[in-house]
C-alpha cells in the first residue's frame, strides 16, 4: 500500500466515523425530543410525566456535548495524524533527548497528555454543568481536582513501567515481541483485577463493610444458593460524588466482593436489592465475565499481531504524518499511532459488541428472576430508571448501535413474562 492510499483510506474512515455518530446523535436528540410530552403507556402508572420530561432534557442535553465532543476529538485526531502532529513531536523530542527509550516514552506520554488535557472541559462542564443542574452533581471543584491528579499519578505509576516493558520488548523480542507483549499485557490485566479492590479504589472512596444484618442475611443466602463466594459485602461513599445509585463485583479469585453505593441501598427495599445483586450474579452464572475477558484477551492478541505488522511497514507511519527513521527505533511512534488509528476502524464494529451485550443482560435478568421474584427486579429498574434519569424513549437505532443494556420497555416485558 502506498502512503497516499492509506492517508486516504484513514481520512475516509474518520469522516464516515464523525458523520455516523453525529447522525446517530442527532437521530437520539430528535426521537427523545418528540416523545418528551407522554409517558409510555407501560410506566404510566408508575413514573410521573416531570420525571419522564427530565430524563429527556438529561438525555438531550449530554447527548449534545457529546455531539461538540465528537468534532473536537475529530480535530484533534486529524491534527496529530494527517497534518502531522505526532510527526512533529517525534522529531522535536528527538532534538531533545536522541532516539533512545527516553524519547519513545515521552512520546507516548506526551500525546496522552494532549488528548487528556482536551477532555478536561467536557468533563469539567459534564459535572458542574448539566449533572449539577439536574441534581446529581455532589462533587466539589476541590474533588474533582483532586481525582484528576490521582488518576494522572495513579496512570503514570502503573502505565510507565508497563510502557517501558511494551518498548524494550519491541525493539529487543525479535519478530514475534508482539506475542511477549501480549503475555505480559494479559498479565498486567490480571494483576490490576487483583489489586484493585484493596489498593486502587480506596484510593478515590471510602468502603465500609454492610451492616445491615437482614441485607446482609438476604444476600448471604441468595449467593449460597447460587453457589457464589465473595470475601465481603461493602458499602461505598457513592453520595460523596453523585446522586446516581449503582453496585457492582470487583476483583478477582480470591479477592471478589461485592459492593453497593450508599445511594442504591438509601432508595431500594431489601427485596429490590436482592433481585438487582441476582442480575449481577447472573453474569456470573453464564459465565459473562469470563467469556468477555476471553474475547479481549483474543482481540488484543490479533491487535497486537497486526502492530507487529504494521510497525515494519513504511507506509504507516508517512501515511500518518510521521517521517520513519531508517537507522533507529520507531517504536514509540509506531505505538502511538496505532492506538490513535485503531479505534476509528474498531468504531464500526461497535453494533456488535452491543449486540453481545445486551443478550448477556436479558440472559443475567432472566436468571434473576429465577431465583428472585421477577416483579423486584421490575420495581427496582423503574426506581433506577426514574433517579438516573434514563430516558424511556430512546432512539432504535441509536439503541442498536450504542446501547450495552436493552432499553427499558424490552427489559421489563421480558421480566414480566418470568413473573
Amino acid at each position: 500500500m502506498s502512503p497516499f492510499s492509506f492517508t486516504l483510506l484513514f481520512a475516509i474512515a474518520v469522516l464516515a466515523m464523525v458523520v455516523t455518530k453525529l447522525w446517530l446523535a442527532s437521530r437520539q436528540i430528535r426521537f427523545v425530543a418528540a416523545h418528551r410530552n407522554g409517558v409510555p403507556a407501560q410506566f404510566s402508572a408508575t413514573i410521573p410525566l416531570t420525571a419522564h420530561q427530565r430524563a429527556a432534557d438529561y438525555t438531550v442535553e449530554r447527548t449534545r456535548l457529546t455531539m461538540l465532543e465528537i468534532v473536537v476529538s475529530a480535530a484533534v485526531l486529524v491534527g496529530l495524524t494527517l497534518l502531522g502532529g505526532v510527526g512533529a513531536l517525534d522529531m522535536l523530542l528527538t532534538g531533545w533527548l536522541g532516539r533512545g527509550y527516553g524519547q519513545q516514552v515521552a512520546l507516548v506520554a506526551a500525546v496522552l497528555v494532549i488528548t487528556g488535557v482536551i477532555d478536561v472541559p467536557f468533563e469539567y462542564y459534564r459535572q458542574f454543568g448539566i449533572e449539577q443542574r439536574f441534581g446529581f452533581n455532589r462533587m466539589t471543584k476541590r474533588l474533582f481536582f483532586t481525582d484528576m491528579l490521582k488518576n494522572s499519578l495513579l496512570g503514570a505509576v502503573l502505565g510507565l513501567p508497563l510502557l517501558f516493558v511494551v518498548l524494550w520488548l519491541m525493539n529487543q523480542a525479535g519478530s514475534l515481541w508482539w506475542l511477549w507483549t501480549w503475555i505480559v499485557w494479559v498479565a498486567f490485566q490480571m494483576l490490576v483485577l487483583l489489586i484493585y479492590p484493596t489498593f486502587i479504589a480506596p484510593l478515590f472512596n471510602k468502603f465500609e463493610p454492610l451492616k445491615d444484618d437482614a441485607l446482609r442475611s438476604r444476600i448471604e443466602s441468595l449467593m449460597k444458593r447460587c453457589g457464589f463466594a465473595a470475601k465481603g459485602l461493602f458499602v461505598m461513599d457513592g453520595s460523596r460524588r453523585s446522586a446516581h445509585g449503582n453496585a457492582y463485583f470487583t476483583g478477582f479469585g480470591a479477592s471478589k466482593r461485592i459492593v453497593f453505593f450508599d445511594t442504591l441501598l438509601a432508595r431500594l427495599s431489601g427485596q429490590e436489592i436482592e433481585a438487582v445483586l441476582a442480575h449481577e450474579l447472573g453474569h456470573f452464572k453464564r459465565r459473562h465475565v469470563m467469556k468477555r475477558m476471553l474475547v479481549s484477551f483474543v482481540l488484543s492478541l490479533v491487535l497486537l499481531a497486526l502492530l507487529g505488522w504494521l510497525a515494519q511497514r513504511t507506509w504507516f507511519y508517512t501515511g500518518l504524518g510521521v517521517t520513519p527513521s531508517l537507522d533507529t527505533s520507531n517504536a514509540g511512534a509506531a505505538l502511538i499511532l496505532f492506538f490513535l488509528a485503531i479505534p476509528v476502524f474498531l468504531f464500526f464494529a461497535t453494533p456488535f459488541s452491543s449486540l453481545t451485550s445486551r443478550k448477556h443482560e436479558f440472559e443475567a435478568d432472566a436468571f434473576a428472576a429465577s431465583q428472585t421474584d421477577a416483579q423486584d427486579l421490575v420495581s427496582a429498574l423503574v426506581k433506577l430508571y426514574e433517579d438516573n434519569a434514563s430516558t424511556l424513549t430512546p432512539d432504535p437505532v441509536y439503541t442498536a448501535f450504542y446501547y450495552s443494556h436493552p432499553p427499558a420497555s424490552q427489559r421489563i416485558d421480558r421480566l414480566l413474562q418470568h413473573a
